[in-house]
């Protein structure tokens, strides 16, 4: 008999160690990496928010008052609120997400105890409709099962990782951090300059760190890094404008 070639002969998993699409140690590492960009983008995000926001409040207050201790105290004060209301909203939003993930972990755990055949098809229907052969798609469901069932059927019908759920609390640090960290550099700079000088060189240092937060941001998302940065400067700047004419308004009829 003829040997057979290698598209003759049955499909089998040693044939193709390299199908994308089984889940192996590479797809969990790029998970983890793809969560670790997503975690340092909401750190930028959360730092630009800081920029904005203190840097629109201490302006406007400069525009209202020449003294130096309102103008530190509202800063001091932004600051405070708002990294807190970061961290409470970034807690609740994740603790939202954690206990709907949790819910959809627990009614998978029921059915693959309650209806294991029927969720080892489920399984390798998925990998079928991405490309694997009938035969190949049945033993990768099979023995991924055999080795951890909740989480190969939580990844693939579900996109949860059971073993890594976000953690509420070191979310809500990590914002809270992130918004004092990019508030403290406008409050630093409206406080320390000269009376005269003080609006000026908030705005040029909210401008350049914004223009970093823009770079930064827009190299994560793989974007457009100038448009990205023009939107984000052009917030800034517009913000500054807006409070600072509120303030002048407001402290000229106070």
């Amino acid at each position: 008999m003829a040997e057979q070639t290698a598209a003759e002969r049955p499909t089998d998993v040693s044939d193709a160690p390299e199908v994308s699409d089984v889940p192996e140690h590479g797809e969990a590492h790029d998970g983890s990496l793809a969560a670790r960009l997503n975690w340092l983008r909401a750190a930028v995000l959360g730092a630009n928010d800081g920029i904005v926001a203190t840097a629109g409040l201490v302006v406007g207050v400069a525009a209202a008052s020449s003294a130096r201790g309102p103008v530190l105290a509202a800063g001091v004060a932004g600051l405070a609120a708002g990294a807190l209301s970061m961290a409470v909203g970034e807690y609740v939003s994740v603790s939202t997400q954690r206990d709907t993930e949790r819910a959809l972990l627990a009614k998978e755990v029921r059915e693959l105890e309650e209806e294991p055949e029927a969720e080892l098809a489920e399984l390798a229907a998925i990998y079928e409709g991405k490309g694997l052969s009938p035969e190949l798609a049945q033993r990768v469901a099979v023995e991924l099962t055999a080795h951890d069932a909740l989480g190969a059927h939580a990844e693939a019908e579900l996109g949860i990782d059971p073993h890594n759920l976000t953690s509420p609390w070191q979310a809500a640090f990590a914002s809270m951090a992130a918004f004092t960290v990019g508030a403290l550099l406008p409050l630093v700079a409206i406080v320390l300059p000269p009376v005269s000088a003080r609006v000026p060189v908030t705005g040029v240092a909210v401008v350049l760190a914004l223009a970093g937060t823009g770079v930064l941001s827009a190299r994560l998302g793989d974007a457009d890094a100038r448009r990205a940065t023009l939107r984000v400067v052009a917030g800034g700047i517009v913000a500054m404008v807006v409070t600072y004419a509120i303030g002048s308004l407001v402290g000229s009829h106070v």
